[in-house]
């Protein structure tokens, strides 16, 4: 098998542009299949084939599950120009030389491939194959892949307008009523690109006994069809999260951002993988299960999303969570407390009122810790408003 391989110098593929790091449907892929030998070598043929398939593949108890599909399939038998053949077609190459077998084919129009894509329980995979046949030896074989992706524009009518939605929860203990926590949210649009900021707007209230945590997450969720079974794997890719809410009070975000990622664009194409992208907004409630609302969202493909109009709807949605869209209006700034020596402030304290984590050992009602406070510095007196002054109560 050694002394068979020693007879092949060189056998490879090699694309036309090098530096291109995926292809679109419609696009023509070529490139070049070079050969060199260490001795007199008859080939009688070299073939390629492009390929472009789906799989999926996990164990279900002992089954094991799996499922493939194709989207790409192209073969054809290159010819070297300007080189003698014999009557079968076979060709004599000799050491010293460089021979060259050009092809060129174009990928399936937009819409009809897949983007490239590997995964927990599949992959969507492409690669280009060529074969080299030769009188009584094995066929020699070299392979290589390239990635796909097709275009997913987020710029349309349905990606662009608004979502949102409310949620409520009962708190029970020990099948005792505890209140109620709820939440109402809203984002201005479903689609975004990689590195865009989604904009949040919230009201969270807690009635109950405990002590509450409004958090928000950017979620994925991998979906996989085998054998007539489902197989879903969540993965949480970004989150934030806001203030402590204790017993009886609520709070409001107003353009809280969390920002995309670097990821996939959604897939939503393929018949036995699908890739969607969800933002949950939720409240973390010690002792009970977690009051979840989540929005769609659809991940498009970078450069197709303008920012312009990202950084516009971010502007936009700012200014309309000022209005009372959820009455999220928020009391003027306080004054500093630069000038106080010790630092107090409650949103890092040094014992922490609850345990950041989603966990089920986090305590249920609250210890507040003893905090010695310093007096705040008196607040203005007087404060304009559009103009009019106003008064307000003197601390």
């Amino acid at each position: 098998m050694v002394a068979m391989a020693k007879r092949v110098k060189t056998f490879q593929i090699q694309f036309t542009d090098p530096s291109k790091t995926f292809y679109c449907g419609g696009e023509k892929m070529s490139g070049r299949v070079s050969v060199e030998v260490n001795e007199v070598t008859r080939v009688s043929a070299v073939k390629l084939l492009a390929l472009g398939s789906a799989k999926v593949e996990y164990a279900k108890g002992k089954q094991r599950c799996r499922q493939a599909a194709e989207y790409l399939r192209h073969e054809e038998v290159l010819l070297l120009d300007e080189q003698p053949a014999d009557a079968d077609g076979s060709v004599v190459l000799r050491p010293g030389n460089k021979y060259e077998y050009m092809f060129g084919f174009e990928l399936p129009q937009q819409g009809q491939l897949v983007s490239s894509y590997k995964g927990k329980f599949g992959y969507v995979q492409y690669h280009v194959k060529a074969m080299m046949e030769r009188p009584q030896q094995p066929i020699m074989e070299c392979k290589k892949a390239f990635e796909v992706e097709e275009p997913l524009d987020v710029n349309t009518p349905d990606l662009l307008s608004p979502t949102g939605g409310s949620k409520e929860k009962k708190v029970t203990c020990m099948f005792i009523p505890d209140g109620q926590v709820s939440l109402n949210a809203k984002i201005d649009r479903r689609g975004f690109c990689e590195g865009e900021d989604i904009c949040i707007n919230a009201k969270f209230e807690n009635t109950c006994s405990r002590i509450v945590v409004p958090k928000a997450a950017i979620i994925a969720k991998h979906t996989y069809q085998a054998n007539g079974r489902t197989k879903v794997f969540r993965q949480k890719l970004s989150a934030v999260r806001g203030n402590h809410i204790i017993s009886g009070m609520c709070d409001a975000w107003q353009g809280k951002t969390i920002r995309v990622p670097k990821i996939k664009p959604s897939m939503l194409g393929c018949n036995i993988i699908r890739v969607e992208y969800a933002l949950t907004i939720y409240i973390h409630i010690p002792g009970s299960e977690k009051l979840i609302l989540e929005l769609p969202l659809v991940i498009g493909t970078a450069g197709l999303g303008s920012r312009s109009n990202s950084v516009s709807s971010q502007e936009g949605s700012i200014s309309s969570a000022s209005q009372s869209w959820v009455s999220l209006r928020m009391p003027s700034e306080p004054p500093s407390y630069c000038d106080i020596a010790r630092d107090c402030r409650l949103d890092q304290p040094l014992t922490p009122l609850l345990d950041d984590f989603d966990g089920d050992d986090s305590p249920i009602f609250m210890n507040s810790p003893t905090f010695q406070f310093p007096s705040p510095p008196a607040y203005t007196e007087g404060e304009e408003v559009n103009g009019n002054a106003r008064m307000l109560p003197v601390c």
